[in-house]
């Protein structure tokens, strides 16, 4: 049995802690005394109500998270600008495609991380996870060659995801 700390009662997601103190003072517009004692109280209150429905955490790499991070907040700005030009061009230059990007693992958390941020980009839609199959089924605007985006979903995404949980591609598959 693990011995619960004072610390881990006040705070069981330090993290989920520093996102709601964060979000708050964000939202707040302000860092008076009053909107850092109630961003303080909500950090401490938020975390110990939802502990129950986030009680496993992953250990995960920050420095590869960060960086991945960056990169999908460029790609989606950059995306956006892209599609728009697209949509607000000639649509018979449009070159819709639906594609299947196979999975290096059976990992939970990296896989639907990878769907998510293949959503989250614009131009790209993750239709959903084929378990049996081990892939993604993905929609995109326009696509000129599947196979290169395949291979630019893995590089840019998946390939690091491995990298923050730590897991190794199964045995058999291709990077």
């Amino acid at each position: 049995m693990q011995k619960i700390t004072l610390l881990d009662r006040w705070f069981p997601h330090p993290f989920v802690s520093f996102m709601v103190f964060l979000s708050w003072l964000m939202l707040s517009g302000s860092v008076e005394l009053s909107t850092l004692f109630l961003a303080t109280l909500l950090a401490i209150i938020i975390p110990r109500l939802v502990r129950p429905f986030i009680a496993r955490t992953p250990h995960i790499h920050w420095v590869p998270a960060i960086k991945l991070f960056f990169v999908v907040f460029w790609d989606i700005v950059i995306s956006n600008f892209r599609v728009a030009r697209m949509v607000l061009g000639p649509i018979d230059h449009l070159q819709p495609k639906w594609y299947r990007v196979p999975l290096e693992t059976e990992h939970e958390e990296v896989n639907t991380l990878l769907a998510m941020i293949i959503t989250t980009t614009p131009g790209t839609v993750s239709a959903g996870i084929d378990q049996e199959r081990g892939d993604i089924l993905v929609h995109a605007l326009s696509s000129d060659n599947a196979e290169l985006d395949i291979q630019e979903i893995k590089n840019r995404y998946e390939t690091p995801l491995l990298e923050i949980f730590n897991v190794k591609p199964m045995q058999g598959v291709e990077q």
